[in-house]
């Protein structure tokens, strides 16, 4: 029981780390970040890349927040979040690929080294919510 509340603990603790992540990155994506975010977006999105770069971050805005406090959705909200981190992957393999220097990653090693954490986050959003139990529960009903 005690191991139950201090693993709960960790995973809510985890869970508000990363919506304060998102909040902060939403934040960076409006000001002091901007320009390093536009160029992240891939040159083949037919958009303006400061129009994405501002949906984006209204988007992570949502999600901090409700990573944060609407605990009774938290696995749905891991689910919306991973997905969000999947559909932004290519813009970290652009930056890679197009040698886009952003973010302190000024090298191919450290914009190839970034590649690894985005599978890290997608698995932190779904543990910490507790969205892999709640993906396994349905797949059994």
């Amino acid at each position: 029981m005690a191991t139950t509340k201090k693993l709960k603990s960790i995973k809510d603790t985890l869970r508000i780390v990363l919506g304060v992540f998102m909040i902060i990155a939403a934040i960076g994506h409006f000001t002091f970040g901007r320009e390093a975010f536009q160029a992240q977006v891939p040159n083949w999105i037919p958009l303006d890349k400061d129009l994405i770069v501002i949906l984006s971050g209204v988007v992570e805005i949502l999600l901090g927040i409700s990573m944060i406090f609407l605990t009774q959705y938290k696995a749905k909200v891991g689910i919306v979040l991973a997905i969000f981190y999947v559909l932004v992957f290519p813009g970290n393999i652009a930056q890679y690929v197009n040698g886009t220097s952003a973010f302190g990653l000024e090298t191919d090693t450290l914009r190839f080294i970034r590649l690894f954490f985005q599978p890290v986050l997608i698995v932190w959003a779904l543990w910490s919510t507790d969205a892999i139990s709640y993906l396994k529960e349905k797949k059994e009903e």
